[in-house]
């Protein structure tokens, strides 16, 4: 074993099933090392576009690939917030199924890949920039220094 004289954590081993990977890496200065760095595992030919994913999931944050992988009580407990802030609004009670399931759908977007509006071009969801160039993601990993 080799002694570095810094001190080194690991804090999170993440396993990720697939046999193509596509790594990003983002430095906030050239100087710097990177601050941010994803793993997506993929089926498919388009490597740019693989890379181009893993570039959007560095900046967009999502926790989870779909939104059926989303637990069902953080679910509930943003359909309770969304209720509330609605109810505080005073919206109709008629309209409120509605308006929670539209209030969802944004968390829905915010934390799940493939509901998400591509960052690149905020007309395509990642679900529709996959399907154009033939890929599929089983899954990803985002590390962050210090998180």
């Amino acid at each position: 074993a080799a002694i570095i004289g810094e001190k080194v954590e690991l804090r999170r081993v993440v396993k990720i099933a697939g046999s193509q990977f596509a790594v990003y890496l983002h430095r906030t200065s050239k100087d710097l090392p990177p601050q941010v760095g994803v793993v997506v595992a993929y089926e498919g030919k388009d490597e740019e576009t693989a890379r181009a994913i893993a570039q959007h999931i560095s900046f967009a944050d999502p926790q989870y690939l779909t939104k059926d992988e989303v637990p069902a009580d953080a679910v509930e407990a943003e359909r309770r917030i969304v209720e509330e802030i609605s109810r505080g609004e005073g919206k109709p009670e008629a309209a409120l199924p509605k308006i929670v399931e539209g209030r969802l759908g944004a968390f829905f977007k915010q934390v799940a890949l493939l509901e998400q509006d591509y960052a690149r071009d905020n007309k395509l969801t990642i679900t529709q920039v996959l399907a154009q160039a033939g890929l599929t993601v089983s899954g990803f990993a985002r590390f962050k220094v210090g998180a």
